[in-house]
C-alpha cells in the first residue's frame, strides 16, 4: 500500500493520534449521525450506535498508532464501513435478525482493503488478549511489565526476581501465550 497516495483525510487519522479535541469533533458532527441513522434503521438505538462509533474510533486509534495506518481512502467511506461491520457482527453476537437498509456509498478498493485490514486487525487483538487471560499471574504479569519497562533488569526488579530468571520465565510465558494463540480455532482463519 506505500506506493498508494495518502488521502487528504489522513488528516482525521492523525487528529486521532495526538488527541486533537477539535479533529475529534468534527469526526462525531460530520460522520456519526450517518453512523447512528444506519444502526437504528438495523434494529440499534442511539446509544448502541454510540458504542459503535466509540469502539470504531479505539479500533482506527489502535491501527493508527500499532500499524501506522494510512489512508488512501475517504475517511466517511472507511469509517462507515468499519462502523457497518462492527454493527453487523454485534447483531450476530447477540441472534438478532439482521434485516439490512442498504446505504449506497462510494466503498472503492482502497476503502475495503484498509477496512479489512483494520477489522482483521481487530480480529487479531481480540484473539491475542483472549489467549493472554488464559495465562497464569506470573505470567501476566511479567509480560505487561515488559511492555512498560524497556530494560528486562529493570522488570527483574519490579517483579523482585533476578534478571536470568526474569528472561527464562519471559521466554516461556511468550512460548506459552503463542502456543495458545496458534491451537485456538480462530487461529487459521485470520490468516495469521
Amino acid at each position: 500500500m506505500s506506493e498508494k497516495k495518502i488521502h487528504d483525510d489522513q488528516k482525521y487519522i492523525d487528529g486521532l493520534l495526538k488527541n486533537n479535541s477539535f479533529v475529534i469533533q468534527a469526526i462525531y458532527d460530520k460522520f456519526a449521525p450517518k453512523v447512528t441513522n444506519y444502526v437504528k434503521l438495523n434494529s440499534g438505538n442511539v446509544d448502541q450506535a454510540k458504542d459503535v462509533i466509540q469502539d470504531t474510533l479505539v479500533t482506527i486509534y489502535n491501527q493508527a498508532k500499532e500499524k501506522g495506518l494510512q489512508l488512501t481512502c475517504p475517511f466517511d467511506a472507511y469509517f462507515f464501513l468499519l462502523c457497518k461491520r462492527k454493527w453487523l457482527n454485534t447483531l450476530k453476537k447477540n441472534n438478532k435478525e439482521v434485516t439490512i437498509n442498504e446505504v449506497v456509498l462510494s466503498e472503492d478498493d482502497d476503502t475495503q482493503e484498509l477496512a479489512l485490514e483494520t477489522a482483521l486487525f481487530t480480529e487479531k487483538q481480540e484473539l491475542f488478549n483472549e489467549m493472554f487471560q488464559k495465562l497464569g499471574t506470573a505470567c501476566k504479569d511479567l509480560i505487561k511489565a515488559t511492555f512498560k519497562i524497556k530494560s528486562m533488569e529493570e522488570v527483574a526488579a519490579s517483579l523482585g526476581i533476578t534478571y536470568a530468571y526474569a528472561r527464562k520465565k519471559k521466554s516461556l510465558c511468550i512460548g506459552k501465550l503463542t502456543k495458545l494463540v496458534q491451537e485456538s480455532p480462530k487461529f487459521n482463519r485470520l490468516n495469521y
